[in-house]
């Protein structure tokens, strides 16, 4: 056991013995198991935009099995990366949104709309006051989490941001 020289990585024992018996060399096998963990940690989750990262692709939120009545909506749902709050009072029959946002000062909505597309359930607010300059949030319902889940887009900033919340 003088002459192994020992590397332990990631729990496993490798020795310069194996090389002698005909194995991998210790630097392929090395290599081997951090191309492993690397591809294990990439298939773990990507970043969101609760990370506060760009958003380069949007992703669509899983469609529902059966049309959704507008009133899954209402309520208030809150952003857990910031606390920031939609409170949807009512849904017009037409889709407009009674809402109102908060940061945590209450602040109006300039447009507020839900839609149906298919078995999907939007709802889009724009943001004009405040300094919020025409910032948006393009949601879709997420019914399996009972979330509201898309892009934030920072108009200031002009990023656009993964985001969801949850229900308050």
């Amino acid at each position: 056991m003088a002459g192994d020289r020992r590397c332990a990585v990631a729990g496993l024992d490798l020795t310069r013995r194996a090389q002698d018996q005909g194995g991998l060399p210790v630097s392929v096998a090395i290599h081997a198991l951090f191309v492993g963990l690397a591809l294990a940690l990439a298939s773990i989750g990507t970043a969101t935009a609760q990370d506060k990262g760009p958003v380069t692709k949007r992703e669509s939120a899983p469609a529902v099995a059966g049309p959704i009545n507008l009133d899954v909506l209402k309520g208030a749902w809150v952003r857990p990366d910031g606390g920031y709050t939609i409170a949807i009072n009512s849904i017009g029959p037409n889709g407009q949104i009674e809402a109102m946002y908060f940061n945590p000062n209450p602040l109006p909505f300039a447009k507020a709309q839900a839609a149906r597309e298919g078995a999907t359930l939007r709802a889009s607010f724009e943001l004009r006051a405040g300094g919020y300059a025409g910032s948006t949030y393009e949601l879709k319902y997420d019914p399996a989490s009972d979330r509201l889940r898309g892009i934030y887009y920072q108009a200031v900033l002009k990023q656009r941001f993964d985001v969801y919340f949850v229900r308050k």
